[in-house]
C-alpha cells in the first residue's frame, strides 16, 4: 500500500468554536474533518510547512511556525484498506473572526465541539483524533492505528509527552 503524509489544523474562530469542511473529494467524501492536506514531498516541505501552507490554501489565514502546535502523530495502517496515513495534527492558536468561502475541496462550518459528535465524521477521528483533541492538545501523543476493514479499529499509544 501507498503511504501518505498529510496534516490536520485545527482552527477555532473567536468564541471558540472549530472549523471544519465538508469534504466534497476522497477521502472522506461527504465527511466533516478539520481543514489539512498532503505535504508537498518533492520539494521536502516539512508538516509544519504544509500546515501553513494548507491554512493559506484553504482558508486564507497567513501563519508562522509560531502560530502552531504539533499535538500528534498518528500512523494510520490500511484505511480504508488501500492507503497507509502518516498524519501530523495541528492547533492553530490564531482564530479567525469569520467563515472562509466555499474552495473546490468543499464547505466550511463553525462546530461547537459537543456538536462534532452528532455530525458525519470518519470513524477514525470519532475514535482517535476528536479523543486526542480533547485529552491531549496542550501535549504531543504519538499513535498507531490499525484501520483495515476486516478488523476491529484498534490503536496503541507509542509516546505521551
Amino acid at each position: 500500500m501507498d503511504f501518505k503524509i498529510s496534516v490536520l489544523i485545527f482552527v477555532r474562530d473567536i468564541q471558540g468554536r472549530l472549523l471544519l469542511i465538508e469534504r466534497k473529494k476522497e477521502p472522506n467524501k461527504g465527511a466533516w474533518s478539520p481543514i489539512g492536506g498532503k505535504l508537498e514531498m518533492q520539494s521536502g516541505e516539512s508538516p509544519f510547512q504544509c500546515a501553513i501552507r494548507e491554512a493559506k490554501e484553504e482558508i486564507g489565514i497567513g501563519l508562522k511556525e509560531g502560530d502552531l502546535h504539533l499535538f500528534s502523530i498518528i500512523s494510520e495502517k490500511a484505511y480504508e484498506g488501500s492507503t497507509n496515513w502518516l498524519m501530523f495534527l495541528f492547533d492553530c492558536k490564531k482564530r479567525i473572526s469569520k467563515l472562509p468561502e466555499t474552495i473546490d475541496e468543499g464547505r466550511f462550518k463553525f462546530f461547537a465541539r459537543e456538536e462534532i459528535d452528532q455530525i458525519k465524521i470518519p470513524e477514525t477521528d470519532r475514535t482517535f483524533i476528536w479523543h486526542f483533541w480533547d485529552n491531549h492538545r496542550q501535549n504531543f501523543t504519538a499513535l498507531r492505528a490499525d484501520c483495515d476493514p476486516q478488523k476491529k479499529l484498534a490503536a496503541v499509544i507509542e509516546e505521551q509527552i
